[in-house]
């Protein structure tokens, strides 16, 4: 803390002696001996406290840069699935266009076939006649 050589030491210890007196130097060096160390541990105490907020402030711009990045790659993301959104729905439109386009050609390729009248029961010529009773049925040939 100060720079003070053995000799300074001695030449303050000899005042000190002369001016207090044997009786009371004692007691007053253990005075100045607890003051000396109640002062070591305000400084001390000051640098711990301004050291804490050196490093909370550098938490603090750490926590903000932190956040900011956070918010950029979000954005990054966002804009990404946007991106990917707009594209598929592109694409499942065109894919949906398409389609249609080719029902349509198959739909217009296909031969024309008038529809079928309406049977409401089978003609009697083409109606097989029953079998007699006594008889087999032959089997019909292929």
């Amino acid at each position: 803390m100060f720079d003070i050589a053995f000799s300074e030491l001695m030449v303050i210890a000899l005042v000190g002696l002369i001016v207090i007196g044997p009786e009371r130097l004692p007691r007053v060096a253990r005075t100045i001996g607890h003051l000396l160390g109640r002062l070591q541990r305000y400084v001390s105490d000051v640098k711990s406290d301004i050291s804490r907020e050196m490093q909370l402030e550098d938490l603090k711009r750490l926590q903000a840069q932190v956040a900011e990045q956070a918010r950029a790659l979000e954005r990054q993301v966002n804009e990404q699935l946007k991106t990917v959104e707009s594209e598929l729905n592109q694409s499942i439109l065109d894919s949906a266009a398409k389609n249609n386009a080719v029902d349509e050609s198959v739909e217009a390729a296909k031969p024309f076939t008038p529809p079928l009248p309406a049977e409401s029961s089978p003609p009697a010529a083409e109606a097989e006649p029953p079998a007699p009773t006594g008889t087999p049925k032959p089997p019909p040939v292929a």
